[in-house]
């Protein structure tokens, strides 16, 4: 899910607040207190307080919670835009002072909940603390400004048109606001990236290359033809709205967003010839310590480079020998597992045309693996997800850059659904067996079902319900996959391709630290990739950059997953014949954690009911 990254410097389009994944340093006095409450109503007004603080400087992911409104309703007008470095400032005092006030609640005089809460938001809150202080840096996971996947000329268009509501008159002003003021992010984000440049923070020379090939598909065709534009006078004329939208947004991209997007093109051109050579993080300054940093959050344990790639190759090795023998039986037998792999990847029995029709059909199979998992569920959780969900495809102006993918969730007003994206550059990528198990990833009983349970939970404050851990949040969706196959969810070959993923996500690791850590470059991460999934070339090239480009996150998914078996393991032994997986799985109402502080918390409710 996209719900990947953190607060981006600068841009108002950023959807997921400063409440990230930390370094385990989790004390367990909040655990051991005695359950007594008297603090709990202070706690509950500072989780008010520090939430408050988010959505009045974070107007972006005002709206995408869909709270923008009320007293807060001026906030759909603007991003709050401001040089880059202000906003780290900015964003590092708030973090600070948030700390200050829940560390000023003393933990003994809290309900066990309570406790619980204040120990994970301080755990999030400490990490914001890391990035900008020790390395000057917006975030640890993401190094550059501008990449094929970063950068506000990525974000900003993408936003306005599946987030921005346009409902009525005062919407759409609001999107003109928007609109004017993507020229001011812009330019922050090239004077800061013209900075980083000479700190030695620029994307890989190819990675530019990327981004400028997306920048000129966005500006390289009449204002009045933009998606900026079209989108605003598009719904507007499905809502009846009254104006001239067409003609005040075609001025705006004229005279303002074009303007600095040449400043922008102009910036990296200049500068491309300089960036240094390598690919992954050790063509950093100060790399080793960086993605140590990035690893540690990404994953929320002390796990070091070399004991993540280790993993990663002992993984590779035992889903090697179980997809071996399932396409065995299944009568492929020539060749490597990755080659085999490949001539099923390939098969024309497991594509689907590369045409707008065959995109159709493949999106309708999604729906249709959506509505059959949605009736296993009761097998599993005692209770379900309220939220509608969508499946859409990626936009095609982004999508050289995009993950393959992803998903969004829900206004927590309900005003628009979640969103489950799918990159179909080349429906090609997505051989037909492959595609239930991304479908119960990003949909059921996956990133939907998770993060969509912990919106709807009356046990967790607002402040935690917008806090995102990616071991948590990935090691549930990889885990959703596991699940699926125990509730019935494939058939036939079908469950090579849930398997094929978890190899592929047991490959992540080799690759990403050996990117990151080991100096490998873009080329040998890709053969080694491609040898061992039998993933189509172009597909794992776009994953290999995204790890250059996002160093550690990939690591979140198998970590994450190993923790939740743990975990439900762990259960299952405090419980012996009484354990219920419909009651584990309501662990997820407690909402996203560190791996630490989960696999305590399911003892913890495994123990209540043994």
């Amino acid at each position: 899910m996209d719900r990947r990254s953190f607060l981006s410097a600068g841009s108002a389009a950023a959807l997921v607040p400063i409440l990230a994944a930390a370094t385990p340093k989790v004390a367990n006095a909040a655990v051991a207190a005695p359950a007594k409450s008297s603090g709990d109503a202070a706690l509950n007004a500072a989780f008010d307080e520090i939430f408050n603080v988010i959505m009045k400087n974070s107007p972006g992911y005002a709206t995408a919670l869909g709270l923008d409104k009320g007293d807060l309703a001026y906030l759909r007008r603007t991003f709050d835009p401001k040089p880059i470095d202000a906003t780290l400032r900015d964003q590092l005092a708030r973090a600070k002072a948030a700390i200050a006030l829940l560390s000023g609640i003393n933990p003994a005089t809290l309900s066990p909940t309570a406790a619980l809460n204040r120990e994970i938001v301080l755990y999030g809150l400490e990490q914001d603390t890391v990035a900008y202080p020790k390395f000057g840096l917006g975030s640890v996971q993401r190094p550059y400004d501008i990449t094929q996947q970063d950068g506000n000329y990525f974000g900003i268009p993408d936003f306005l048109d599946s987030t921005h509501p346009v409902e009525n008159a005062s919407d759409a002003e609001a999107y003109l606001s928007r609109l004017a003021e993507f020229s001011k992010l812009l330019d922050y984000e090239t004077e800061h990236q013209r900075a980083e440049a000479a700190r030695g923070f620029l994307a890989p020379a190819w990675s530019l290359d990327l981004a400028l090939g997306q920048i000129a598909k966005l500006r390289n065709q009449p204002a009045a033809t933009n998606g900026l534009v079209t989108s605003l006078v598009n719904r507007a004329k499905a809502k009846n709205i009254p104006g001239d939208w067409a003609g005040r947004a075609t001025k705006i991209v004229e005279t303002q967003v074009y303007p600095a997007i040449d400043r922008q093109v102009a910036m990296l051109n200049q500068l491309k010839p300089t960036t240094r050579p390598g690919d992954g993080a050790t063509r950093l300054p100060n790399g080793e310590a960086i993605y140590a940093a990035a690893l540690a959050e990404a994953t929320t344990t002390n796990m070091t480079p070399d004991e993540v790639h280790k993993l990663g190759l002992s993984q590779v090795a035992e889903y090697t020998g179980i997809i071996d023998g399932i396409l065995k039986s299944n009568g492929f037998t020539q060749g490597s597992v990755g080659e085999r792999l490949s001539a099923l990847n390939t098969n024309p029995t497991q594509l689907y045309a590369d045409t707008d029709a065959g995109r159709a059909e493949l999106i309708a199979s999604l729906n249709a693996n959506v509505k059959m998992m949605s009736g296993l569920l009761p097998k599993a959780f005692a209770t379900l997800p309220g939220q509608p969900l969508e499946i859409r495809r990626v936009p095609p102006d982004i999508q050289d850059g995009a993950p393959n993918g992803y998903y969004n969730p829900a206004t927590l007003d309900g005003s628009r659904p979640a969103i489950y994206w799918i990159n179909l550059k080349s429906t090609h990528d997505w051989p037909k067996y492959s595609l239930p198990s991304l479908t119960y990833h990003e949909g059921v009983p996956g990133h939907h079902l998770q993060i969509s349970l912990a919106q709807e939970s009356k046990d967790i404050p607002m402040l935690r319900k917008i806090s995102f851990y990616n071991s948590y949040l990935e090691g549930w969706a990889l885990y959703a996959e596991q699940l699926s196959d125990e509730i019935g969810g494939y058939s036939g070959i079908e469950r090579a391709g849930y398997l094929q993923s978890f190899l592929f996500r047991s490959a992540r690791l080799v690759v990403d630290t050996g990117l990151n850590a080991k100096g490998w470059s873009r080329e040998k991460a890709v053969d080694y990739m491609v040898g061992v999934t039998g993933f189509p070339r172009p597909r794992v090239q776009r994953e290999v950059e995204r790890y250059c480009a996002s160093i550690g996150q990939a690591c979140s998914y198998k970590v994450g997953h190993l923790a939740w078996l743990r975990a439900r393991d762990s259960a299952k032994k405090i419980l012996g014949p009484k354990f219920d997986i419909h009651q584990f799985h309501e662990v997820l109402k407690d909402g996203a954690m560190p791996l630490t502080i989960l696999q305590r918390r399911v003892e913890e409710r495994a123990r209540a009911l043994a």
